[in-house]
């Protein structure tokens, strides 16, 4: 169990926007939103919900034009704060894996804390990437939204739709798999010892 909280505060400002965010990755799930995304307020709220994160995120960018700036500078700068927390990896699970329903959406997610920055993400219908879900969230952003986090994080993840109709509720479920897989990545395992894997370091 590590001695020192993990947690982060960062601020991230660009061009297209700028962005406060901190988390607790020792929360109870607490979210704390306000991206100028309505929707994508709901998946980070789902994110922290179901990962057990902590998340507050003040952010503003240039949504009179798209969410995409907005959206994707949130991803990077979740994915720096998530690796930052999470520091040295002493202790914990490593790996994490979950299959999450939705009504008629069914979603798998395997994450590996790995420091090796790897997306594959498959199995989402033909035309729900071009979506617009609540008339602002195309498709398409859920995997720019995960390739910001993972490759920022630096994880492995594998994100596969196994079933799924609603843009909403394919959205909501690959979300939601994606942060039940890092909850249990994240966590500690009592049984090891220092770093868990073999070249010692992650």
């Amino acid at each position: 169990m590590a001695s020192s909280p993990r947690t982060a505060s960062i601020h991230r400002e660009t061009s297209e926007s700028s962005i406060d965010l901190e988390l607790d990755l020792d929360g109870t799930g607490v979210a704390d939103l306000e991206t100028s995304v309505p929707f994508f307020d709901h998946m980070l709220t789902a994110f922290a919900k179901h990962s057990l994160t902590d998340l507050r995120v003040r952010a503003t960018g240039d949504i009179d034009i798209d969410v995409h700036h907005t959206v994707e500078d949130i991803g990077i700068t979740l994915g720096t704060a998530i690796k930052q927390a999470l520091g040295d990896k002493a202790g914990i699970s490593r790996f994490g894996d979950a299959l999450v329903p939705l009504d008629d959406a069914l979603a798998q997610a395997v994450v590996d804390i790995s420091n090796r920055p790897y997306l594959v993400h498959t199995g989402e219908p033909a035309g729900f990437e071009f979506h617009l879900i609540g008339g602002h969230f195309t498709g398409s952003m859920v995997r720019h939204v995960m390739e910001a986090i993972t490759f920022n994080a630096g994880l492995t993840v594998h994100l596969t739709l196994l079933a799924g109709r609603d843009p909403h509720h394919i959205a909501e479920a690959e979300f939601k798999a994606f942060a039940r897989a890092f909850r249990q990545a994240k966590s500690y395992d009592p049984l090891v010892t220092g770093i868990p894997s073999t070249k010692g370091a992650l």
